[in-house]
């Protein structure tokens, strides 16, 4: 950590970053205000990503990433993940479960 910079600098700097593009597509599947299941956004990014000799089951590599953002955005209170219909700690779930926006 810089010594110059007090943790309301680095804060402000973690603001400016651009959103991850797993996160874009996370946020894109969830803007209607739907639940989504990270599978269906882990095949949107291997779709868009796809050669002509890409595998069918190559999404299966981006469910880690997909996980992993959505667990960050859930902490930040940018997502909720869901869980047998209702809210998980996005610190301790495990198994199936689907993606939304926070409701009020």
């Amino acid at each position: 950590m810089d010594a110059d910079k007090t943790p309301s600098d680095i804060a402000a700097e973690e603001k400016e970053l651009p959103d991850d593009p797993v996160v874009t597509y996370i946020l894109n599947a969830v803007a209607e205000g739907g639940e989504i299941s990270p599978n269906a956004v882990a095949q949107a990014i291997a779709a868009d990503r796809a050669k002509a000799n890409t595998p069918k089951d190559a999404w299966r590599k981006y469910m880690t990433a997909v996980r992993q953002q959505a667990i960050h955005l859930a902490r930040k209170g940018r997502l909720e993940i869901v869980r047998k219909g209702e809210v998980a700690d996005p610190n301790d779930f495990k198994g199936l479960y689907k993606l939304r926006l926070p409701r009020k």
